[in-house]
């Protein structure tokens, strides 16, 4: 099922080798956030789940799995290990932040990679190094 209100968003073809983009072995050319987005977007086509993938929505479930994270932390000391299930399960909802992260950022065309750089180019300016106090310990 689609909806003519909704782009379609086909699978995307091999990319060309972009400088500070990291290629997937299997897959040359291809970013792994590229290999990610398309594979999303298989997956939601798949399922006739596009629909429903809308900014709004696609950012209220990424905050839900944002808390997910949180919840495996909330009370323990600062300087406390996760045990093994602990760390499996986390990493299981970091991967659901990151799946809908690129969701989000592929229904507003926005190029992860390049939003990052650009962040971290304004944080280097606005927290030059050398010139940040200390943090309270």
């Amino acid at each position: 099922m689609t909806r003519p209100d909704l782009p379609d968003l086909p699978d995307l073809p091999d990319q060309p080798n972009l400088p500070d983009q990291p290629n997937r072995p299997d897959r040359p050319g291809l970013s792994d956030l590229h290999d990610l987005r398309a594979r999303t977007r298989r997956f939601a086509r798949e399922r006739d789940w596009a629909p429903f993938h809308t900014p709004k929505n696609l950012a209220m479930a990424l905050s839900v799995e944002v808390a997910e994270v949180v919840e495996h932390f909330q009370w323990l000391p600062s300087d406390a290990a996760l045990d093994e299930a602990g760390r499996a399960a986390v990493r299981h909802e970091l991967a659901d932040v990151l799946l809908y992260l690129v969701q989000l950022a592929d229904r507003l065309d926005v190029d992860l990679h390049a939003a990052a750089l650009d962040k971290m180019a304004l944080n280097a300016v606005k927290y030059p190094a050398g010139r940040c106090p200390p943090l309270a310990r």
